[in-house]
């Protein structure tokens, strides 16, 4: 029953506050618009919410999190299935129709995995040391997997080290300006600044042997403050495990680029391994500090360049040698089933437009933050659903809940499920995403610009733990000045960008990037989408400490922050089902294009000169295209009755920014405006086609991707103005 009389609405928000009070949710301030963009009837839409709004519960949520990391669940594991069986049961009590997709993916284990320093001689090194500290109840479980790094090949390796920062382009050129030749060696590069599997591509195409990549306690460390299990940080054999697949060439299975993979797809589909874009050539594994510092402590060779100085208590140099190491990996590969739960709430007048929520549930180890506060946020959200369903509540438009499985190892749930239902996400309004929901307190979200005043709106009907709204938290951490804790994307390469200038003077949201299960919706399928996070200081991810005892005692120890996400991801889920029209903002999108160009067009003038470019017909474009939006967002203020063909245009604008042929020599990511960095990996690189041809200096493939960009942006604003 989707309409109530305004007598039902104040007592709805009275036993709202009054729930709130009870239970410790803290006051609805601020969670009764008058208007509501993209809904006729506001108040019918602020009942629905205050029922939702008043459900999402701190027990439950504890109770879902300690079940789900109460043991070890790689993907593909018998105890991930286990996870995917305890979501599937809590779906379907709330109501959902649910099943469970199985995908047939090719990924490894570690079989055998060492270091050893074998040179100078007297100093010895074996790792990797098995992660320990005294009084965490989870790190000696026997099924705690051996740090390894996904995607990477079996291999032995023995060589000179060659210490390389962080592993970036730059960081290289480096190394080739002090003459130090990497070809042959093994390259020992620390987390942060990049995707760790950008390191690992940068280095082979550099010519090393191998590669080892460990955590620097300058980044994720004693410098950042007390270690676990003092404090939050990263102790001294903490290792960081995690993928170095080439997810910047695709995402998802490494033999089925475009293709689900489905457990019923013949053989000849799919790529052989060894001739996949996606896979690594040459070795690459993880160690902890602890295991880096003989191998840093005994390099020769040119001091680092200062900037170039992690936290261990010597001078860094950069080698090669004498520090020399042995590298054996032997990696157990094999086709294994992952476990995608799929819940959906079938819309009642267009069902075949589908709002997808999602969050992955496999973890490395425990996964407490990553990913299963985001699990248990996302089961309150069904749960709040679930009473919404019970009251005879029925979405206008079909609210799928998916918990993907395999996102660890390349986003691969997610993308099989995207290219499996290409077609039908053809009409998908949006996609939300819930990765790292919750490692503090300071909420932070990306989007696209179509989608971030969406965003902001949501997160001012819901209450924060601090008192007021989300946003007015959100405001008062985001201003200049105002000192932030590192959020968990920070020691992997943050995913999200921050827009030139915030729109309207609001509070600034991200642009995506990549590393996490977003990536098919927007960059392959054009489905607009938003990534939402609750951060804090986090050192201890992808490795053994990231469990319910790291949680309860610094994550979120009453577990108000994981009933916050829950509310808001569920609120972004009900809007878009019931809006009366998409609530999209084009006009806001054009400016950041605009934004984008003018950016562009600088870099050009210092690479080229200001004549070797033409930016005049992809500005022009991008400015019909924010006229068009602004012209159709006053339409979306006063909408028509008949409202179909006015969100055909507003669904057919983003489509449109689709280049059918992809990015070069990437042709997996087909959108115009956003893509993961080719040498970044999380971070969003703009206009990607313009902006990697000028990385390039090629000034001809600048100009054919300034034409293309210049046509997807004439579509998308066609597309507005076919609606009359």
């Amino acid at each position: 029953m989707r309409l109530f009389s305004s007598v039902l609405f104040c007592s709805v928000i009275l036993l709202s506050c009054l729930s709130s009070s009870v239970s410790g949710h803290g006051p609805q301030s601020g969670v009764a618009p008058s208007s509501i963009l993209g809904f006729r009837d506001a108040p019918a839409e602020n009942a629905v919410e205050a029922r939702f709004l008043a459900v999402p519960d701190p027990r439950l949520a504890e109770e879902h999190l300690r079940i789900l990391t109460q043991a070890p669940h790689m993907a593909g594991t018998p105890e991930d299935k286990a996870t995917a069986d305890y979501v599937a049961e809590k779906f379907r009590a709330a109501g959902l129709d649910t099943e469970i997709v199985e995908y047939k993916v090719w990924i490894n284990y570690p079989q055998e995995i060492s270091v050893d320093l074998t040179a100078p001689p007297g100093v010895a090194m074996h790792g990797p040391t098995r992660e320990h500290v005294d009084g965490d109840p989870y790190d000696d479980d026997p099924r705690v997997v051996t740090p390894f790094n996904g995607m990477s090949p079996s291999g032995d390796a023995e060589a000179e080290v060659v210490y390389a920062n962080y592993g970036t382009p730059e960081d290289f050129e480096k190394l080739e300006k002090l003459k130090v030749d990497v070809r042959g060696k093994i390259v020992l590069v620390r987390y942060s600044q990049n995707f760790r599997g950008v390191k690992a591509f940068i280095a082979q195409e550099h010519g090393a042997a191998g590669v080892i990549i460990y955590s620097d306690p300058f980044d994720d460390g004693w410098r950042r403050g007390d270690k676990y299990p003092d404090g939050p940080w990263r102790p001294d054999t903490g290792v960081e495990r995690g993928s170095v697949g080439y997810m910047f060439e695709f995402p998802g299975d490494p033999t089925t680029p475009g293709v689900a993979s489905l457990p019923s797809l013949p053989e000849n589909k799919r790529i052989q391994p060894q001739n996949s874009a996606q896979m690594p050539k040459i070795p690459v594994t993880p160690l902890s500090y602890h295991d880096a510092w003989p191998i840093l402590q005994h390099l020769g060779g040119h001091d680092s360049p200062r900037e170039w100085q992690g936290a261990l208590p010597f001078t860094y140099h950069v080698g090669p040698g004498p520090a020399r190491v042995k590298m054996h990996l032997k990696q157990d590969y094999q086709f294994r089933t992952l476990w995608d739960v799929i819940g959906r709430v079938h819309g009642s007048e267009f069902p075949g437009e589908w709002v997808v929520a999602g969050n992955h549930r496999d973890a490395w180890v425990y996964g407490a933050v990553d990913p299963n506060s985001g699990t248990a946020a996302m089961l309150e959200s069904v749960h709040g659903v679930g009473e919404l369903l019970k009251s005879g509540w029925k979405p206008k438009r079909t609210i799928i809940f998916a918990s993907w499985d395999g996102e660890e190892e390349g986003l691969i749930g997610s993308t099989e499920w995207a290219e499996q239902y290409e077609s039908e996400l053809a009409d998908a309004p949006a996609y939300f995403n819930m990765d790292v929901a919750v490692s503090g307190a300071k909420f932070g979200a990306s989007a696209v610009p179509s989608l971030k005043q969406f965003l902001r709106d949501v997160t001012k009907a819901v209450s924060s733990p601090k008192g007021g709204t989300v946003y007015e938290a959100w405001q008062k951490v985001d201003q200049p000045g105002v000192a932030s804790a590192q959020s968990p994307t920070e020691t992997m390469g943050d995913s999200r960008r921050l827009p030139a200038e915030p729109a309207k003077g609001e509070v600034p949201v991200g642009d995506l990037g990549s590393g996490s299960d977003y990536s098919a919706f927007q960059q392959h399928l054009a489905v607009p989408s938003t990534d939402i996070t609750s951060s804090g200081p986090y050192g201890v991810y992808h490795s053994v400490f990231d469990n319910f005892a790291w949680f309860k005692k610094f994550g979120d120890p009453d577990f108000v922050y994981e009933q916050q996400m829950a509310r808001i991801f569920g609120l972004e889920a009900l809007r878009m089902a019931d809006a009366d029209v998409l609530p999209y903002d084009y006009e806001e999108y054009g400016k950041e294009v605009a934004a984008y160009l003018d950016v562009a067009g600088r870099r050009a003038e210092n690479k080229f000169g200001n004549r070797a470019l033409d930016f005049n017909a992809v500005t022009a474009a991008a400015r019909h295209f924010q006229d068009a939006g602004a012209k159709m967002l006053s339409k979306q203020k006063n909408p028509p009755r008949d409202r179909a063909r006015l969100n055909q245009a507003l669904r057919g604008a983003e489509r449109a920014l689709l280049v059918p042929e992809g990015l070069p020599h990437r042709p997996w990511f087909r959108h115009a405006i956003y893509a993961p960095g080719e040498y970044t990996g999380y971070a969003a690189v703009v206009i990607p086609g313009v902006n990697e041809a000028l990385d390039k200096g090629d000034a001809d493939r600048a100009r054919q991707q300034l034409a293309v960009l210049a046509a997807a942006l004439e579509r998308a604003a066609k597309a507005l103005e076919g609606y009359r």
